[in-house]
Protein backbone atom coordinates (compact mmCIF):
# COMPACT_ATOMS: atom_id res chain seq x y z
CA UNK A 1 0.00 0.00 0.00
CA UNK A 2 1.48 3.26 -1.00
CA UNK A 3 1.09 6.40 1.59
CA UNK A 4 -0.69 9.60 -0.11
CA UNK A 5 0.05 12.91 0.53
CA UNK A 6 -2.64 14.38 3.01
CA UNK A 7 -4.95 16.56 1.29
CA UNK A 8 -4.77 20.52 1.39
CA UNK A 9 -7.27 22.25 3.85
CA UNK A 10 -8.89 24.78 1.59
CA UNK A 11 -7.27 28.03 2.90
CA UNK A 12 -3.81 26.19 1.99
CA UNK A 13 -5.24 25.56 -1.47
CA UNK A 14 -5.87 29.01 -2.09
CA UNK A 15 -2.58 30.49 -0.58
CA UNK A 16 -0.91 28.27 -3.10
CA UNK A 17 -3.34 29.10 -5.74
CA UNK A 18 -2.63 33.00 -5.04
CA UNK A 19 1.29 32.84 -4.96
CA UNK A 20 1.12 30.67 -8.59
CA UNK A 21 1.79 34.18 -10.65
CA UNK A 22 4.68 34.93 -8.12
CA UNK A 23 5.59 36.01 -4.70
CA UNK A 24 2.99 37.40 -2.52
CA UNK A 25 3.06 39.07 1.25
CA UNK A 26 0.41 38.04 3.25
CA UNK A 27 -2.27 41.06 2.62
CA UNK A 28 -1.77 40.06 -1.33
CA UNK A 29 -2.28 36.56 -0.45
CA UNK A 30 -5.64 37.37 1.42
CA UNK A 31 -6.72 39.74 -1.25
CA UNK A 32 -5.49 37.18 -3.79
CA UNK A 33 -7.74 34.41 -2.32
CA UNK A 34 -10.71 36.40 -1.35
CA UNK A 35 -10.83 37.30 -5.17
CA UNK A 36 -10.37 34.17 -6.45
CA UNK A 37 -13.28 32.70 -4.52
CA UNK A 38 -15.10 35.60 -5.09
CA UNK A 39 -15.30 36.93 -1.44
CA UNK A 40 -16.57 33.50 -0.19
CA UNK A 41 -13.10 32.44 1.51
CA UNK A 42 -11.44 35.27 4.03
CA UNK A 43 -8.73 34.01 4.97
CA UNK A 44 -7.86 35.84 8.70
CA UNK A 45 -4.25 36.48 9.12
CA UNK A 46 -3.66 34.62 12.18
CA UNK A 47 -5.20 31.57 10.41
CA UNK A 48 -2.88 33.09 7.35
CA UNK A 49 0.53 33.11 9.03
CA UNK A 50 0.06 29.74 10.98
CA UNK A 51 -1.08 28.24 7.78
CA UNK A 52 2.79 29.59 5.86
CA UNK A 53 4.11 28.81 9.03
CA UNK A 54 2.82 24.93 8.41
CA UNK A 55 3.15 24.92 4.50
CA UNK A 56 6.99 26.34 5.28
CA UNK A 57 8.33 23.51 7.40
CA UNK A 58 6.29 20.89 4.89
CA UNK A 59 8.44 22.58 1.99
CA UNK A 60 5.47 24.05 0.26
CA UNK A 61 6.13 27.34 -0.02
CA UNK A 62 9.15 29.58 0.99
CA UNK A 63 10.32 32.72 2.71
CA UNK A 64 12.02 35.23 0.07
CA UNK A 65 12.57 38.95 0.81
CA UNK A 66 11.22 41.27 3.51
CA UNK A 67 10.97 45.07 3.08
CA UNK A 68 9.90 47.45 5.08
CA UNK A 69 6.45 49.31 4.43
CA UNK A 70 5.27 52.48 6.92
CA UNK A 71 8.12 50.80 9.24
CA UNK A 72 6.83 47.44 9.39
CA UNK A 73 8.28 44.35 8.12
CA UNK A 74 6.49 42.82 4.80
CA UNK A 75 7.40 39.41 3.99
CA UNK A 76 7.28 37.34 0.23
CA UNK A 77 6.46 34.13 -0.18
CA UNK A 78 6.50 31.83 -3.02
CA UNK A 79 5.15 28.33 -4.28
CA UNK A 80 8.05 25.50 -3.69
CA UNK A 81 7.97 22.84 -6.42
CA UNK A 82 7.03 20.47 -4.21
CA UNK A 83 4.12 23.24 -3.72
CA UNK A 84 3.26 23.22 -7.04
CA UNK A 85 3.07 19.57 -7.40
CA UNK A 86 1.24 19.75 -4.38
CA UNK A 87 -1.23 21.76 -5.81
CA UNK A 88 -1.54 19.92 -8.91
CA UNK A 89 -2.29 16.52 -7.11
CA UNK A 90 -5.30 18.38 -4.64
CA UNK A 91 -6.91 20.14 -8.31
CA UNK A 92 -7.04 16.60 -9.69
CA UNK A 93 -8.38 15.03 -6.34
CA UNK A 94 -10.86 17.52 -6.17
CA UNK A 95 -11.77 17.21 -9.97
CA UNK A 96 -12.12 13.49 -9.47
CA UNK A 97 -14.35 13.99 -6.43
CA UNK A 98 -16.48 17.00 -8.35
CA UNK A 99 -16.99 14.12 -11.53
CA UNK A 100 -18.64 11.65 -9.44
CA UNK A 101 -21.57 14.06 -8.05
CA UNK A 102 -21.65 15.65 -11.63
CA UNK A 103 -22.14 12.50 -13.67
CA UNK A 104 -25.11 11.85 -11.43
CA UNK A 105 -26.68 15.42 -11.56
CA UNK A 106 -28.03 15.05 -14.81
CA UNK A 107 -30.90 12.64 -13.53
CA UNK A 108 -31.15 14.77 -10.11
CA UNK A 109 -34.47 16.09 -10.07
CA UNK A 110 -36.02 13.66 -12.78
CA UNK A 111 -39.42 12.42 -12.27
CA UNK A 112 -39.38 8.72 -11.50
CA UNK A 113 -40.26 5.95 -13.90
Amino acid sequence: MTRQSPSLTEPQYFILAALMDGPLHGYGIIKAAEQATEGRLRIAVGTLYGALDRMERAGLVAAGDEEIVDGRARRYYRITEDGTQALGREALRMRQAAAVVLGRTRDVGAAPA
